[in-house]
């Protein structure tokens, strides 16, 4: 997957595509990559794609609640922020020779060419 966890991405499709700020502009909704599950090809980004879920009573909450978390949602659905120019960008992938003389493959943004993976 070209989205890993830590990364900054923007929502560019489904229902949290977009938000609205305090002027009430829409603006695209960003967030951090939480985890990442490549076999399904889903991401959990904080903050987006909030869905309600039941918790059962147990000892430690002797009430059941409703609590608000995160699900996941497909990786297709978001694109990473460039670190640079802070807009949505594609990924792009190259060789690059560290200083053990090792060459290792590293993430870059197609927009700036800045490197992801430091």
């Amino acid at each position: 997957m070209h989205i890993k966890v830590g990364d900054q991405v923007a929502v560019i499709a489904g229902k949290n595509k977009y938000t609205v700020d305090k002027k009430g502009k829409k603006v695209r909704t960003t967030g951090t990559v939480i985890r990442s599950f490549p076999k399904e090809n889903r991401v959990l980004v904080q903050g987006v794609n909030m869905v309600k879920k039941h918790e059962r009573p147990t000892h430690t909450n002797e009430s059941g609640q409703i609590v608000t978390v995160e699900a996941p949602i497909h990786v297709s659905n978001v694109m990473i922020i460039d670190p640079k120019l802070g807009v949505p960008t594609r990924i792009g992938y190259k060789f690059i020779t560290g200083s053990d003389g090792k060459e290792r493959k590293v993430r870059y943004a197609k927009k700036s060419g800045e490197l992801l993976d430091k």
